[in-house]
């Protein structure tokens, strides 16, 4: 364990696992004798972001999700940034049940990833870097809360003044949008396919692009890309309500600077709900486990339901935000 106390305040504990960029502590704030989440970097990193992180995550901060930053700067050889204590990771959530999520449990992740990420749409902003490990939830009362993490390679997807868009950088491949495997530039549109993406890994257990052998990284990204493309929306979504794969439809068809029907995403994922006789109560199913595993049943296959396109783009007005 590293010795390092932070802004003669905050001390470093345990480790608690790796971002896209540095290590996450567990850590105590001892003025105010209580735990907090510290980031490190070395500032020597061949791609330093976490001071761009930290300024990124307090202009984001203020609403619902986002967590509380409470110092940035540099101590020693790091980079650091001190921020709001959180729990475990839907992917570790995902671990704890059995490696399989319920219906229920999976519509109530959708609603709330969905509002996370138009949020930071709303913000001008794209994640770039959606999978399960970056969406973790909160502690005591809000337990209940999803929150988004990890913006190491969030960036704006269209400048405010001249509309030019971003340049396209590697994220996670197992959940990467085609666009993102094509090389294409990213906008809001990936984003939301890759959520699709999540949610069908939470419901099957698993992508059929999972598991692929290669020699290398490089050829690992290809392959998991041939499959992804060759993998037909009816055959990843099968036996599931036919929602989910009217969400994912609905990413694929969105133009590049189309701007998304959040509230139809959404409205999906409510009909589902509604049919299925499913309340929104905000008990996942790791609220339910005790320490034991838990079999999740695989839900009936939903019978044909007309799914009705938006027509219209969203009117919704979206904040401007200005950045470094």
């Amino acid at each position: 364990m590293l010795d390092i106390t932070v802004a003669d305040r905050f001390k470093l504990g345990k480790k608690l696992g790796s971002g896209s960029f540095g290590d996450i502590y567990k850590s105590t704030d001892v003025h105010m004798n209580q735990e907090v989440a510290i980031k490190l970097e070395k500032i020597n990193s061949r791609h330093p972001q976490l001071i761009y992180e930290s300024k990124l995550i307090k202009i984001l901060y203020g609403d619902i999700g986002i967590p509380q930053i409470y110092w940035y700067g540099t101590e020693g050889n790091y980079n650091v940034m001190v921020m709001e204590l959180l729990g475990p990771s839907l992917e570790d959530l995902f671990t704890k049940c059995g490696r399989r999520f319920s219906l229920k449990t999976t519509l109530m992740i959708a609603e709330q990833m969905i509002n996370r990420i138009e949020y930071v749409h709303g913000r001008n902003f794209i994640h770039r870097d959606i999978k399960p490990d970056n969406f973790l939830i909160g502690l005591e009362r809000k337990a209940n809360v999803i929150y988004i993490i990890d913006f190491g390679l969030a960036k704006k997807y269209r400048d405010s003044k001249t509309n030019q868009h971003i340049q396209y950088r590697e994220g996670t491949a197992r959940y990467a949008s085609l666009n993102a495997h094509d090389g294409k530039e990213l906008s809001r549109r990936d984003d939301l396919e890759s959520i699709g993406y999540v949610l069908m890994y939470f419901l099957r257990g698993s992508l059929p692009w999972q598991g692929i052998a290669t020699r290398n990284k490089e050829e690992k990204y290809r392959k998991i890309f041939e499959k992804k493309r060759a993998t037909s929306l009816d055959e990843l979504c099968s036996d599931f309500p036919i929602e989910f794969k009217a969400y994912l439809d609905y990413c694929k068809r969105l133009s590049f600077d189309e701007s998304p029907d959040y509230n139809y995403l959404k409205s999906l994922f409510r009909q589902v709900l509604s049919r299925e006789q499913i309340s929104l109560d905000t008990v996942f199913d790791w609220d339910q486990q005790n320490d034991k595993p838990q079999t999740i049943i695989k839900p009936e296959p939903a019978k044909k339901v007309p799914i009705e396109m938006p027509n219209a783009e969203s009117k919704s007005k979206k904040k401007k935000c200005n950045i470094f």
